[in-house]
């Protein structure tokens, strides 16, 4: 059995495999970012929650994509599944969740792979490994087109009344916040990123606002600009994993036509075409 995992800040997405066959089981896990979480938390919860779900199931492989799975941490996240699963350590594959989303989205075949969730990222891929990647710099510096970015960008054109009239006092009672805990959760609390993320929903829902979608408009156009036309674009689909891809996708492929790009496919999660490419 082949074991799989799409792993985000939030949750991890497990999926045993059956080769030739396709999908078992499924599990959800706590997020398994290795730079926020130590590898003895992450491996606690594995044989708390996973193992017992998995229990009767010989595993000869695992590979994992997850979000800080880069610049040496990969090694956390092995090391939590190998105290857990009788596979060498060289049968666990640990990358990072661009090239999980690059291979659910195009398998063996080349293409622009993107993530729109939480936060963003892109890369050129050649049907094997990622070939180029621009580096997202998280939502401060970078991002753009996230739901954190959304959020920034809301809250800010909506604090300095940049929005339609009533759609300030409407967005506090969905919230229910004030400018000031709105102050307090961005600069004072942790994640601020997450919190910003979780505006998406009220944006989504007030998109046919003008100030509203020229916004979100303008966030995603700037996604393009940053990162996908660094790449080989012309020729090549681009693809999107992630919940605000998905949400979004008409003003995603609105502003994609603008600037001549070709969308390929939109999905939520990678796992599908992950399952389907290891099965």
């Amino acid at each position: 059995m082949i074991l799989i995992a799409d792993g985000g800040s939030t949750k991890v997405d497990w999926c045993l495999v059956e080769p030739g066959k396709g999908a078992v089981k499924r599990v959800l896990t706590k997020g398994a970012n290795p730079f926020i979480r130590s590898s003895e938390d992450i491996a606690a919860e594995l044989k708390e929650v996973l193992v017992p779900e998995l229990k009767g199931y010989q595993i000869d492989e695992v590979h994992f994509f997850g979000a800080g799975c880069a610049f040496g941490k990969e090694e956390f996240i092995r090391t939590a599944i190998a105290v857990n699963f009788d596979v060498p350590k060289e049968k666990i594959n640990v990358q990072s969740d661009m090239l999980g989303a690059a291979i659910g989205l195009f398998g063996s075949k080349p293409g622009i792979a993107c993530i729109l969730g939480t936060g963003s990222n892109s890369c050129a891929y050649d049907g094997e490994k990622m070939i180029a990647n621009v580096s997202p710099l998280g939502f401060i510096l970078g991002d753009e087109g996230s739901g954190a970015v959304l959020g920034k960008l809301f809250i800010g054109a909506c604090l300095k009344n940049q929005l339609t009239p009533g759609l300030k006092e409407k967005f506090f009672e969905f919230m229910k916040v004030e400018q000031g805990d709105i102050i307090d959760k961005v600069y004072r609390q942790p994640m601020p990123n997450r919190f910003l993320a979780t505006v998406s929903p009220f944006i989504a829902a007030n998109l046919s606002d003008p100030t509203v979608y020229a916004l979100v408009h303008g966030a995603f156009t700037d996604f393009f600009k940053r990162n996908v036309m660094q790449y080989e674009y012309k020729g090549n689909k681009v693809s999107f994993i992630g919940s605000v891809a998905y949400y979004y996708k008409d003003a995603l492929t609105k502003a994609a036509a603008d600037l001549g790009i070709e969308i390929g496919s939109i999905e939520q999660s990678p796992m599908d075409g992950l399952v389907e490419y290891y099965k």
